[in-house]
Formats: C-alpha cells, structure tokens, sequence
C-alpha cells in the first residue's frame, strides 16, 4: 500500500510540475486579457516560439541554462520555480490532509494561489475572472465536501469579506479590493475560525518578511509590495496546520491561567 501511495504522490508531483508551467501563463495572461491558448508561448525578448522539449518544467530551464536558445537572453527564474513548488505542494497535500476528498479542495487552493502569486507579483493585480473561475470550482466542491457545520462557509465568506473590506477603506487604498474579493472567497472554502487565523499569519508574514526587505534595502519605504504572496503563505499554513496552531493556542492560555 505504502508503494501504491508513493507511485501516486510521484504522479501528483509531475502533475503538479506540469499545471505550473500552465498557471505562469495564465498568470501572466490573463490581467492582460490575453487567451491562454494562442499564441503559443514565446522568448518575451526575441519573440523565439518554444519548441516542445523548451517547455519541459524545471528541466528545459536548467538544460538551457536560464538562456533563450534564440536570443541567449536570461530567463526569469520565476518561471521554475513556480513549476517546481506546485509539484511540490500538490506532492505534500497528500501527506497533509490525507487520502479523502478534502484533498481537491487543497489541490484546488494551490492551484488559486499558483496563479494569483504570478500575478501579483508582475502586475500587482489580483483578476477578477481567476476568482470567479475558482469560485465556481469551489462551489461545487464544498457542496460534495462540506465544513462542518455546512454554514460555516458562509459565515467564513461574509466574515472574510467584512473584514478586508473595513480594512481597504481604513487604509484608503493599502490594501487592494482584490484582496477583498479573494477573502470572501478564502472565508468560503476555510469557515470563520481558520480565515481569521489566515489574515493574521498573512499579516504576520507580511510584517516580518517586508520589515527584513526594508531592513535590508531590497525594497525602498512606501513601495508597494504585492500581497498575495503573503495571504498565499498565511492561508496554506492555517489550512494544513490551522487546527493544531488553534489548539496549541488555548492549551498556552489554559496554562498560562
């Protein structure tokens, strides 16, 4: 059994690798809105069409040396490095939450984060149409998959939603409406208890991560940093761990008292 399992958690990985070759293009096509179909991908520099064996995850990038084989132009490591860490989320999932159908909702929250983090990252935006595709898809699922009980997705989504939403006309334009959208969105799929926990590790990260970059003169005061990097991390960590740090918590309290 324990063979059986790792032979699909291999498959999951290369699955994984492959959909984040596909989640950069749509990534970086759709706040374009640019079809993900056609043209074919291409050298951004020289224009260069990829050739099949140039669009091997991970691999056509280190054979090729981060080189356009046109241009000899440097290739954005970003590009690997998000096919590797969806292989290597989707891999874990298994290991996280388990043999159950929980495991599409994981699948499908990376594959949501994948994309938004591209986005962000390159354009700051968060689109409308990947939330609205995701929500669709996690709709169906959570009527298959139910929290428990079934309406704490609906309290999660209002409560995601009210609270982003307070948050972007306090800091009047700090945070993005699209950070709303997608906590409404977050609170759906995780229920009330684990999208709170969510926005506190996000800005928890957020803190840490941008105070090291100012620290450091990676980035200058009052640039703007993108976001969704950071709810992407605060998310997947109150998710697969949620209920233990929950639990860890009041045990502290409890002993503290």
């Amino acid at each position: 059994m324990e063979i059986y399992n790792n032979i699909v958690v291999s498959f999951i990985f290369f699955y994984g690798l492959i959909l984040g070759s596909f989640f950069n293009v749509v990534g970086l096509r759709v706040p374009l809105k640019k079809s993900i179909i056609v043209p074919r991908s291409a050298c951004p520099n020289c224009g260069h069409q990829l050739k099949a064996y140039e669009l091997i995850p991970v691999l056509s990038f280190l054979i090729q040396g981060g080189k356009c084989r046109g241009c000899k132009s440097r290739i954005s490591p970003i590009y690997p490095t998000f096919e590797l860490l969806t292989g290597i989320l989707f891999a874990a999932a298994p290991y996280l939450v388990g043999w159950s159908w929980e495991l599409l909702i994981a699948l499908t929250l990376i594959s949501l984060f994948m994309i938004i983090i591209v986005s962000d990252i390159h354009y700051m935006i968060i689109p409308d149409k990947i939330l609205l595709w995701f929500a669709g898809i996690f709709l169906l699922e959570r009527i298959f998959v139910p929290l428990t009980p079934w309406w704490d997705s609906l309290i999660g989504m209002a409560t995601g939603f009210l609270l982003l939403l307070i948050i972007a006309l306090v800091s009047k334009g700090g945070m993005g409406f699209g950070d709303v959208k997608l906590y409404a969105l977050l609170g759906f799929v995780l229920g009330i208890k684990l999208v709170l926990l969510s926005f506190f590790l996000s800005t928890l990260y957020g803190a840490v991560i941008g105070g090291l970059a100012l620290i450091f003169k990676i980035v200058k005061r009052r640039q703007p940093i993108p976001f969704g990097p950071f709810i992407a991390a605060g998310t997947l960590s109150a998710y697969f761990w949620g209920t233990d740090l929950i639990n860890m918590y009041f045990q502290f309290l409890n002993q503290g008292f």
